[in-house]
């Protein structure tokens, strides 16, 4: 069984959840075998996993770093997935502005990957502990989980 990494870095939370969705998407809707790290706590060695999503959140226009480092890895051949949660990508009016500044110019600053896919998902922002706002969409981030499967396969 090809075995499935996926990884984020969060500190709101959505990332986290989203992250969450797309394990359980693909681990119980498809029974592959999945593991969920958190890039904030450890860099998982990549030659275990077959395929791999990172998902980064973003916080005052900046992707977090735990995410980015992890993206300097050598993914080789594996089919890798990319997913970043930011306020800006919940918002139709300013979604592909989110994409093109968090999705397609982060990931040109790495050449050597080939994300096999990529998407950016509403976010959520706290202060001081408290929600501000909150446009993350879970049936999104399970649409999107589906349409890997596929392209794991």
């Amino acid at each position: 069984m090809k075995k499935t990494l996926v990884s984020y870095a969060s500190k709101g939370g959505a990332t986290e959840q989203a992250a969450k969705i797309v394990a359980n998407v693909l681990k119980d809707n498809h029974g592959l075998e999945v593991e969920l790290v958190n890039l904030r706590k450890e860099s998982p060695d990549i030659a275990q996993y077959e395929n791999a999503v990172v998902g980064a959140g973003v916080r005052a226009g900046k992707v977090y770093g735990e995410a980015l480092d992890f993206l300097k890895k050598d993914f080789g051949n594996r089919r890798l997935a990319f997913f970043v949660c930011c306020g800006t990508a919940g918002d139709p009016n300013k979604r592909e502005e989110a994409c093109s500044e968090y999705i397609t110019k982060v990931l040109a600053r790495y050449p050597n990957l080939k994300a096999i896919a990529a998407e950016a998902f509403g976010g959520r922002m706290k202060i001081l502990g408290k929600t501000v706002f909150d446009s993350i969409d879970p049936d999104k981030i399970r649409s999107w989980a589906e349409t890997l499967v596929n392209k794991f396969a």
